[in-house]
């Protein structure tokens, strides 16, 4: 399974979880596990996610999520957890 991590930050607004979770779910890319808080006004979530049914590549997934940080002014970044892991094991 090819997984990622996906985080997004920057301040509350309603809607936010439903528009990332529906463009990953337009890719066809299934959300594994997910957390999310609001601190002091600023939403924080993080998600794991599995990229195997995508048709895209992770460069493509990313470009892909850039209409969503412009609509919603979110920071959306993700990063592939095998490399995630990689740095937290060292």
């Amino acid at each position: 399974m090819t997984k990622a991590l996906i985080s997004v930050t920057g301040l509350d607004s309603t809607g936010i979880i439903a528009r990332v979770a529906t463009k990953l779910s337009e890719m066809n890319i299934n959300i594994l596990d997910i957390t999310q808080t609001i601190l002091g006004g600023y939403f924080t979530m993080m998600m794991v996610v599995d990229l195997d049914g995508a048709h895209l590549r992770f460069e493509e997934i990313d470009r892909e999520l850039q209409p969503v940080r412009d609509e919603l002014k979110m920071t959306i970044h993700m990063q592939r957890m095998d490399i995630f892991d990689a740095m937290h094991r060292i």
